[in-house]
């Protein structure tokens, strides 16, 4: 059984780990990141500085980190999600996620599905108004979805959306979890 697992609000400090973790080959086959410096600065530090309105966290593993989750609102970036907004109906103040398992010897032990499950949880909280987390995966991304589907998310949709990573061909699936009564 693994640790009990901590999400905390990324920082500056966190930028250097982030970076590293996206040069591994298992996280840069589907993130597709721009790893310099100035890339890293500008993709994550927004949400450190309060200037982007994405949320990005550091996961930890029994106080290790090991991983990285950002939520933010769909409509918030309505130029970033056309294509999900096209294929899908998204209500407002629906949320996504996004999240990588950064070291790779936690890859493989059922930590992403852990991860999805306590993170909505997580979003439930902190997002009193929104009704569903929504999120598009590259098809060929099985792990990602199969993570998505253990921790309770509904296949709604798959179609074409431009693909993060030159691999894929563009084709995704769209999973989406309906906030609990209750929560």
């Amino acid at each position: 059984m693994l640790p009990e697992l901590g999400f905390r609000r990324t920082r500056r400090g966190d930028l250097q780990q982030i970076q590293e973790w996206l040069r591994h080959e298992h996280v840069a086959r589907y993130w597709a990141h721009d790893t310099s410096d100035a890339a890293v600065e500008r993709d994550f530090a927004g949400s450190i500085d309060g200037t982007e309105p994405s949320e990005d966290f550091i996961v930890e593993c029994g106080g290790t980190a090991v991983g990285f989750v950002q939520r933010c609102r769909i409509h918030d970036y309505p130029d970033g999600f056309t294509e999900l907004i096209e294929l899908v109906d998204v209500p407002p103040g629906a949320l996504t996620i996004d999240y990588f398992i950064g070291e790779p010897a936690m890859v493989g032990h059922g930590l992403g599905s852990r991860l999805i499950q306590e993170f909505i949880e997580v979003c439930w909280r902190d997002h009193a108004q929104a009704p569903a987390i929504i999120v598009p995966v590259s098809e060929s991304n099985v792990a990602s979805w199969g993570a998505l589907r253990s921790a309770g998310f509904t296949r709604i949709a798959a179609g074409h959306m431009e693909p993060d990573s030159p691999l894929d061909d563009g084709q995704h699936v769209v999973y989406r979890c309906e906030r609990p009564a209750g929560a």
